[in-house]
């Protein structure tokens, strides 16, 4: 089953026990999926989005979700930041697992040794290589640092 036909059944299963929380979420997933497909389409053919295409939707949508509830929780609107943190709870559901920290350092190592990369000009390798088999699996955004100082080294 495809990630996108898991949704649709969650939303579905939603719908029947009438979790508002989780059907507003999965309707806003439903809705990123279809702006990508609609996106995608060139000519009159019908596009679908892959798995892949799903995860990075998935994991910007997390990302979005974490800026807004540390907007929220500076801004004293805990309420908010609480319905943000709670909609990232639900769309995680659909993503891998995360790495932990000993699984990302050797994910990089792996990464830096499978690319050959022997300078900080070869970062954009290394990165593309975990992204390219990590998508949704760790944050880049603290990765990067530590490839930096892998190949500081």
């Amino acid at each position: 089953m495809t990630m996108k036909e898991q949704i649709s059944a969650a939303l579905k299963e939603a719908m029947k026990a009438k979790d508002t929380a989780r059907l507003s979420t999965l309707r806003l997933v439903n809705a990123a999926i279809k702006d990508r497909e609609i996106a995608a389409r060139g000519s009159d053919e019908v596009v679908s989005v892959s798995d892949a295409d799903i995860t990075s939707i998935l994991g910007k949508m997390v990302k979005q979700r974490k800026e807004s509830a540390k907007a929220y929780e500076e801004g004293g609107r805990l309420e908010l930041a609480e319905k943000e943190l709670q909609e990232i709870s639900i769309i995680e559901d659909y993503l891998p697992k995360q790495l932990d920290a000993d699984e990302t350092a050797a994910a990089v190592q792996e990464a830096i040794r499978t690319t050959g990369a022997e300078g900080i000009r070869d970062m954009g390798k290394v990165m593309a290589a975990l992204k390219a088999t990590y998508t949704g699996q760790m944050d880049f955004g603290s990765v990067g640092p530590m490839v930096k100082d892998q190949l500081n080294s």
